[in-house]
């Protein structure tokens, strides 16, 4: 059987850049090379896209902070030739290799919130991960929590704010509603970026200022009382879900610098030290939770757990760390599937899903 031709596309136009570059060694090096012939194709951060050395793509690869894609004279596009997708030298008619799967590494905005499954469904290759509107969806907390209210899946409460509304909040009026302390999101971002847990109206209001750095729409969240915990999800029409996690954190909460750059900032629990029913419930809400985004391919599913063992589901991570560190992986570990075999998986069902689009009259 011949070789895929496999694309990994690592960094992106994004605040998550950095991390990016460090899942994409991981996904790089577990796939398997006698299914796949691999290419890395790196997003700076204006948008470009280069053609990398498979083995060495970014320079300072130890340091999440440093951390930088290598340069490359290889400019390229992915675009149709003949009704099928390839990697093409920007400006210009050289074909570099036809493109059989994407595997987008990509984290946070412009990476999985849809406007790159838009640019893999435009260009008719088959991808990893959810598709379009999901991937919209999932990123956006806002729209999310209000389908999974509506599904009847417990959310904590929250008050929107946006460019029409953002200088009548107020702090106490907001607090009477939430209780203290907030959390303070960018509706649209990932790995912590830009979320403040806050306790007076200082720390709100300097909160609210950095959101909307990274968004223009911004979710005022309750905090909930308990610990975090996650479950990852794998699958098309029939989705299953992994062992559950949980993660204890060191710092306020866990933030950007606990989950990627200090060593110490939380630490990982899997399975999780919960009763056996808790966990199952967990399971089942995580699945309920990706079919009602649309969800396909695979997804983490992050819950907080109170002492009375209710639940409160926080969030959808749609495109999850792929660090050796990284919960999604993990999880699946701890299940019983190897690295190597989940990242085949998850190809796989990338694959059925195209089969299945191009079936359809469209």
């Amino acid at each position: 059987m011949a070789k895929l031709n496999l694309v990994v596309l690592v960094g992106g136009k994004s605040p998550e850049h950095n991390i990016s570059l460090i899942s994409g060694y991981s996904v790089v090096n577990a796939l398997n090379k006698e299914k796949y012939n691999i290419l890395v194709v790196g997003i700076d951060k204006t948008g470009q896209w280069w053609l990398q050395d498979t083995e060495h793509f970014s320079d300072h690869r130890d340091d999440p902070q440093r951390i930088v894609l290598s340069k490359s004279d290889t400019r390229v596009v992915l675009s149709p030739y003949r009704n099928k997708p390839y990697l093409m030298q920007h400006n210009g008619n050289t074909k570099i290799a036809k493109v059989d799967f994407v595997f987008p590494v990509l984290h946070g905005a412009n990476g999985e919130d849809g406007v790159m499954q838009g640019v893999f469904r435009a260009n008719n290759v088959a991808f990893a991960g959810v598709d379009l509107m999901a991937s919209a969806i999932g990123m956006d907390k806002d729209v999310s929590k209000r389908l999974w209210r509506d599904a009847g899946i417990p959310i904590a409460d929250f008050v929107v704010a946006d460019l029409s509304n953002r200088k009548q909040l107020r702090y106490r009026s907001i607090v009477k509603k939430l209780g203290s302390p907030l959390f303070v999101k960018p509706a649209n971002a990932g790995s912590s970026v830009g979320v403040h847990k806050v306790s007076d109206k200082e720390a709100f209001t300097t909160a609210i200022e950095d959101a909307f750095k990274f968004d223009k729409k911004v979710l005022i969240e309750e905090a909930i009382q308990g610990i975090e915990v996650e479950c990852a999800v794998l699958g098309n029409e029939n989705p299953q879900a992994s062992v559950v996690g949980a993660i204890i954190p060191t710092e306020t909460f866990y933030s950007y610098e606990a989950k990627y750059i200090s060593s110490t900032g939380a630490k990982l629990m899997i399975p999780a030290d919960i009763p056996d029913e808790v966990s199952e419930l967990i399971r089942q809400t995580a699945i309920r939770a990706f079919k009602a985004i649309g969800g396909e391919g695979l997804s983490r599913v992050d819950f907080f757990l109170r002492p009375n063992n209710s639940i409160v589901l926080n969030e959808i991570n749609t495109l999850p760390g792929f660090t050796s560190i990284s919960m999604y992986p993990k999880l699946w570990e701890a299940s019983g599937v190897n690295y190597t075999d989940l990242l085949d998986s998850i190809v796989q069902l990338g694959l059925k899903r195209y089969r299945q689009l191009q079936k359809l009259m469209i």
